[in-house]
Protein backbone atom coordinates (compact mmCIF):
# COMPACT_ATOMS: atom_id res chain seq x y z
CA UNK A 1 0.00 0.00 0.00
CA UNK A 2 1.25 3.82 -0.86
CA UNK A 3 -0.44 6.93 -0.12
CA UNK A 4 1.21 9.98 -2.47
CA UNK A 5 -1.09 13.40 -2.79
CA UNK A 6 -4.13 13.20 -5.61
CA UNK A 7 -3.67 14.44 -9.05
CA UNK A 8 -6.20 15.96 -10.32
CA UNK A 9 -7.12 13.42 -13.09
CA UNK A 10 -7.15 11.08 -10.27
CA UNK A 11 -10.75 13.02 -9.18
CA UNK A 12 -13.35 10.91 -10.99
CA UNK A 13 -11.44 7.24 -9.48
CA UNK A 14 -11.63 9.46 -5.94
CA UNK A 15 -14.92 10.33 -6.66
CA UNK A 16 -16.16 6.51 -7.23
CA UNK A 17 -14.48 5.86 -4.10
CA UNK A 18 -16.52 7.69 -2.07
CA UNK A 19 -19.28 6.55 -3.64
CA UNK A 20 -18.63 2.82 -3.04
CA UNK A 21 -17.14 3.27 0.25
CA UNK A 22 -20.59 4.97 1.53
CA UNK A 23 -23.04 3.29 -0.69
CA UNK A 24 -23.62 0.38 1.71
CA UNK A 25 -24.69 3.04 4.41
CA UNK A 26 -27.12 4.84 1.66
CA UNK A 27 -29.94 3.98 3.46
CA UNK A 28 -29.24 5.63 6.38
CA UNK A 29 -28.55 9.32 4.55
CA UNK A 30 -30.76 11.47 3.23
CA UNK A 31 -30.13 11.75 -0.31
CA UNK A 32 -29.03 15.33 0.03
CA UNK A 33 -27.05 14.35 2.96
CA UNK A 34 -25.71 11.00 0.87
CA UNK A 35 -24.96 13.75 -2.13
CA UNK A 36 -22.49 15.92 0.15
CA UNK A 37 -20.41 12.74 1.39
CA UNK A 38 -20.65 10.98 -2.20
CA UNK A 39 -19.69 13.88 -4.03
CA UNK A 40 -19.01 14.21 -7.67
CA UNK A 41 -15.09 14.72 -9.23
CA UNK A 42 -16.06 18.22 -10.04
CA UNK A 43 -16.43 18.79 -6.04
CA UNK A 44 -13.22 16.58 -6.00
CA UNK A 45 -11.25 18.82 -7.84
CA UNK A 46 -12.83 21.57 -6.33
CA UNK A 47 -11.78 20.49 -2.40
CA UNK A 48 -7.98 19.87 -4.15
CA UNK A 49 -8.30 23.72 -4.43
CA UNK A 50 -9.05 24.30 -0.47
CA UNK A 51 -6.57 22.01 0.48
CA UNK A 52 -4.12 18.59 -0.16
CA UNK A 53 -5.93 15.48 -0.38
CA UNK A 54 -4.53 11.91 -0.61
CA UNK A 55 -5.17 8.50 -2.15
CA UNK A 56 -4.28 5.32 -0.84
CA UNK A 57 -3.12 2.72 -3.31
CA UNK A 58 -3.24 -1.23 -3.48
CA UNK A 59 -1.79 -2.81 -6.46
CA UNK A 60 -1.44 0.37 -8.49
CA UNK A 61 -5.47 1.43 -7.83
CA UNK A 62 -7.06 3.81 -5.22
CA UNK A 63 -8.69 2.04 -2.82
CA UNK A 64 -8.59 5.02 -0.37
CA UNK A 65 -8.83 8.82 0.44
CA UNK A 66 -8.60 11.71 2.35
CA UNK A 67 -8.63 15.12 2.17
CA UNK A 68 -7.19 18.56 4.75
CA UNK A 69 -8.56 21.68 4.90
CA UNK A 70 -7.00 23.93 7.48
CA UNK A 71 -9.02 25.85 9.86
CA UNK A 72 -7.30 28.57 12.06
CA UNK A 73 -5.66 26.07 14.65
CA UNK A 74 -7.20 23.22 13.39
CA UNK A 75 -7.54 20.86 10.33
CA UNK A 76 -10.77 19.52 8.68
CA UNK A 77 -10.17 15.56 7.91
CA UNK A 78 -12.66 15.59 5.27
CA UNK A 79 -13.79 13.16 2.17
CA UNK A 80 -12.32 9.54 4.74
CA UNK A 81 -13.12 6.96 2.77
CA UNK A 82 -11.93 3.29 2.10
CA UNK A 83 -13.13 0.86 -0.23
CA UNK A 84 -14.88 -2.29 1.77
CA UNK A 85 -12.74 -5.04 -0.26
CA UNK A 86 -9.32 -3.73 1.36
CA UNK A 87 -10.80 -2.27 4.66
CA UNK A 88 -8.92 -4.00 7.71
CA UNK A 89 -5.32 -3.76 6.45
CA UNK A 90 -4.99 -0.12 7.99
CA UNK A 91 -5.16 1.89 5.31
CA UNK A 92 -7.01 4.19 6.94
CA UNK A 93 -4.75 4.69 9.76
CA UNK A 94 -2.60 5.93 7.13
CA UNK A 95 -4.53 8.17 5.74
CA UNK A 96 -4.96 9.59 9.02
CA UNK A 97 -1.51 9.44 10.14
CA UNK A 98 -1.00 11.09 6.75
CA UNK A 99 -2.84 14.13 7.21
CA UNK A 100 -1.96 14.45 11.00
CA UNK A 101 1.53 15.00 9.33
CA UNK A 102 0.20 17.87 7.51
CA UNK A 103 -1.07 19.35 10.64
CA UNK A 104 1.65 19.16 12.62
CA UNK A 105 4.05 20.80 9.91
CA UNK A 106 1.60 23.43 8.94
CA UNK A 107 1.74 24.55 13.16
CA UNK A 108 -1.96 22.94 13.60
CA UNK A 109 -3.22 22.04 17.30
CA UNK A 110 -5.77 19.75 16.62
CA UNK A 111 -7.20 17.43 13.67
CA UNK A 112 -11.33 17.54 13.56
CA UNK A 113 -14.00 15.65 11.66
CA UNK A 114 -17.64 15.36 11.84
CA UNK A 115 -19.06 11.74 11.55
CA UNK A 116 -22.23 10.04 11.40
CA UNK A 117 -23.80 7.58 14.67
CA UNK A 118 -23.99 4.86 12.07
CA UNK A 119 -20.13 4.13 10.67
CA UNK A 120 -19.45 2.49 13.72
CA UNK A 121 -15.88 0.90 12.37
CA UNK A 122 -14.84 4.65 11.12
CA UNK A 123 -15.81 5.50 14.64
CA UNK A 124 -13.53 2.84 16.45
CA UNK A 125 -10.86 3.58 14.04
CA UNK A 126 -11.16 7.55 14.96
CA UNK A 127 -11.10 6.37 18.74
CA UNK A 128 -8.04 4.10 17.87
CA UNK A 129 -6.53 6.80 16.58
CA UNK A 130 -6.79 9.78 19.44
CA UNK A 131 -9.99 11.20 18.40
CA UNK A 132 -12.74 11.85 21.10
CA UNK A 133 -16.16 13.15 20.36
CA UNK A 134 -17.04 16.89 21.14
CA UNK A 135 -19.54 16.99 23.47
CA UNK A 136 -22.30 18.54 22.94
CA UNK A 137 -21.63 19.02 19.19
CA UNK A 138 -24.03 17.69 17.45
CA UNK A 139 -25.69 18.61 14.22
CA UNK A 140 -27.15 17.57 10.97
CA UNK A 141 -26.16 17.16 7.57
CA UNK A 142 -29.29 18.03 5.28
CA UNK A 143 -31.53 15.84 7.82
CA UNK A 144 -28.64 13.25 8.63
CA UNK A 145 -26.93 13.27 11.67
CA UNK A 146 -23.83 14.22 12.45
CA UNK A 147 -20.91 14.61 15.52
CA UNK A 148 -17.73 16.21 15.77
CA UNK A 149 -14.60 14.22 16.94
CA UNK A 150 -11.14 15.77 17.49
CA UNK A 151 -7.69 14.74 18.20
CA UNK A 152 -5.40 17.36 20.12
CA UNK A 153 -1.85 17.46 18.43
CA UNK A 154 1.45 17.84 19.79
CA UNK A 155 4.28 19.69 18.51
CA UNK A 156 7.23 18.14 16.67
CA UNK A 157 9.13 19.61 20.01
CA UNK A 158 6.93 17.89 22.61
Amino acid sequence: MNIRRAKADDAPVVASTLYEAFAEFRAFYTPLAFAATAISAAEVRARMAEGPLWVALSDDSICGTVGAFAQESAVLVRGMAVLAIVRGRRIGEALLKQTEVFAIEHGHQSLRLTTTPFLHSAIRLYERFGFCRVPGDSAELFGTPVFWMEKKLKSPTE
